[in-house]
């Protein structure tokens, strides 16, 4: 095993490899901008035309929320915590069985461009306005702590500027997302999804042959207390613990595969409701690919660092930038690679920042401009999402700026996630699986389950819980030599363990403190979820929900679940289906025929869903 040296810097090659990455992924937005005649409709644009399928599209969502927090974040959460993060893995799973089986074929079949359209055809346009601001802050906060997430680490790292770098990433994604519309954005992370996971491998490997072989780095990690996986303590106060990673994280998780704008424009654009559900059962298998390559690199960055860690050490200024620091330290003599991890890291922010974008501009386009302004054209519409997109481009990098004063990146994200997710997945699940839920009822739900949400979420960012709730692992020192002073990183940002700018120091620590803030942030979702499904079902009943009756195209049916088994029903109707007249635009998907969705108005144009 070797010492830890100087930790190397980057070189010429390194900034090609990365600059390639940048160049390759602009240029995709580029050859999706003019390919196949452009970007003609509003559906080519925000749901690629509905003729994608199912393997892009399962690259495209699993890389999408593997964003560089995923690549900086969970490596150090293993690193300080344990590899029972890696129980994710089964709550992935229920994930994706409940997006694929409960949310996905209501949307599918009513065929919309923004989820939020199914709250105006289920509730009422106030809910559904509702949703479309919840989802609107949420997903503004999210991207602005992705694109500052890489770029704090390549600062500490390579010395980059910090601000050149979020601007940089705000730029990149803006450009390619207005030029090239959903078609892009999916092929742009099928491209990032490769180098995340050629940037995992290298460490890995690299970190196998420096240590010595992968039982030493597992025996280090047993050593070290590292491989925690069975812990079962109910409590819900605690961090991590088996419970609270599957219960709290289906939670968390669902509000982002099942309702999220920026997934289910995905899926939704697949060509056959077979090819969607697909696609998100392909997109398990790249979620726990990812999962196990980052839980290895943060066992590999633990066995590196077991007596010498660079955080206590103040060798770098927080728990995010040992990833990077890691990389210039076992693969310097290998010009180029350490480029090829900040690649990997960026290909993270990207894929997200991108989708987010897309997402939002199709929200505003479909939900906030178009019922208010019917008169517009379609070519003034299109300049309109075009330009909704560079809008949202620099309002994300304006919120970078904020994630600056907030505590550790992982925990952040999954915490805003959490508090606005929780209830509006608490608000689709009245609509498809309460066939009593009226309008007002679920409005006061999700009134309340935000309410509770966010004052549980503020009230933990104001005062963390302690130590021994989050149960950090222990970290030696005792093997740095006085001697080596390597290049000092405290300079930018520092951010100790989850403190933030706002966190009331020394206070009495009440009751409510002890308990209430400090459930594991996996639960604000289950918290947001479960009041605004009480609170929306206690108060439909009383105000006389069961005597509206609901058009069963809005909720989950028994044939929407038995249709799955058509593939082995007999196969005679399958020769004869090309009989019926049917247009390119939706093949088998009725509610996607151009001839349902054009209401011609009496002015004689057509509204059809176009941008």
């Amino acid at each position: 095993m070797e010492t830890p040296q100087e930790i190397g810097t980057f070189v010429v090659w390194d900034y090609v490899v990365f600059a390639g990455m940048l160049l390759i992924s602009a240029a995709i937005g580029i050859y999706y901008a003019f390919a196949g005649g452009g970007q003609q409709t509003s559906k080519d644009f925000l749901i690629g035309g509905r003729r994608m399928t199912a393997v892009p599209v399962a690259l495209s969502l699993a890389a999408s929320f593997m964003s560089a927090i995923t690549v900086l974040g969970t490596p150090s959460e293993v690193y300080r915590f344990g590899a029972i993060y890696s129980i994710f893995a089964f709550t992935y799973f229920f994930v994706i069985v409940l997006t694929a089986e409960i949310f996905l074929p209501v949307f599918y079949k009513l065929g919309i461009t923004s989820t939020y359209e199914y709250l105006e055809l289920r509730f009422n346009k106030y809910v559904r306005l509702c949703g479309t601001i919840l989802f609107i802050v949420q997903t503004i906060l999210y991207t602005g702590i992705v694109i500052y997430a890489p770029a704090l680490a390549l600062n500490q790292v390579t010395g980059f500027d910090l601000w050149g770098a979020v601007v940089a990433t705000g730029v990149v994604c803006t450009f390619y997302c207005t030029m090239g519309g959903l078609k892009a954005v999916i092929w742009t992370d099928v491209f990032q999804i490769g180098i995340m996971v050629a940037g995992f491998a290298t460490v890995i490997i690299r970190a196998v042959v420096v240590q010595g072989g992968m039982d030493v780095i597992l025996s280090d990690a047993y050593d070290g207390g590292r491989l925690n996986f069975w812990n079962f303590n109910p409590n819900p106060l605690q961090r991590h613990t088996f419970w609270t990673i599957i219960i709290g994280g289906t939670f968390t998780w669902t509000s982002i595969y099942g309702i999220n704008q920026s997934q289910v424009q995905r899926y939704i654009s697949c060509k056959s409701r077979f090819q969607a559900k697909m696609s998100l059962y392909i997109n398990l298998v790249g979620l726990w690919v990812i999962l196990i390559c980052s839980v290895f690199c943060g066992l590999g960055l633990y066995s590196r660092y077991k007596d010498c860690d660079p955080w206590t050490a103040k060798k770098v200024s927080a728990l995010d930038q040992l990833m990077p620091y890691l990389v210039l330290d076992i693969l310097q003599d290998y010009p180029g690679l350490p480029g090829l991890f900040v690649a990997c890291a960026y290909s993270g922010t990207l894929s997200t920042v991108s989708s987010s974008i897309n997402a939002l501009a199709a929200v505003t386009v479909e939900d906030l401009i178009k019922p208010h302004f019917r008169s517009l054209s379609e070519r003034s519409l299109s300049w309109i999402s075009q330009g909704m997109s560079v809008l949202y481009g620099v309002l994300c990098i304006g919120m970078a700026a904020l994630a600056s004063t907030m505590g550790t990146l992982l925990q952040a994200a999954l915490s805003i996630f959490g508090m606005i997710g929780g209830p509006l997945l608490g608000m689709f699940a009245l609509g498809i699986l309460v066939p009593f839920a009226n309008s007002l009822g679920t409005f006061v739900g999700l009134m309340a389950g935000f309410a509770i949400s966010l004052w549980v979420g503020i009230g933990a960012q104001l005062y963390p819980a302690l130590p021994e709730r989050t149960l950090p692992l222990t970290l030696e020192t005792y093997g740095c030599n006085s001697s080596y002073n390597g290049t000092n990183l405290t300079t930018t940002t520092e951010m100790p363990y989850s403190t933030t700018a706002f966190q009331i120091h020394n206070v009495e620590r009440t009751p409510l403190m002890d308990n209430w803030y400090s459930l594991s942030y996996l639960y604000f979702s289950a918290v947001g979820t479960l009041v605004t499904l009480f609170v929306g079902i206690f108060l439909s009943l009383s105000t006389g929900g069961r005597k509206q009756n609901v058009d069963s195209r809005f909720m989950l049916t028994k044939e929407d679940f038995l249709s799955n088994f058509d593939i082995f029903k007999k196969k005679k109707h399958v020769l004869s289906y090309k009989s019926y007249p049917m247009e390119d635009g939706g093949t088998d998907n009725p509610a996607f025929n151009h001839i349902e969705l054009n209401f011609t108005d009496q002015s004689g144009k057509i509204n059809g869903t176009r941008l």
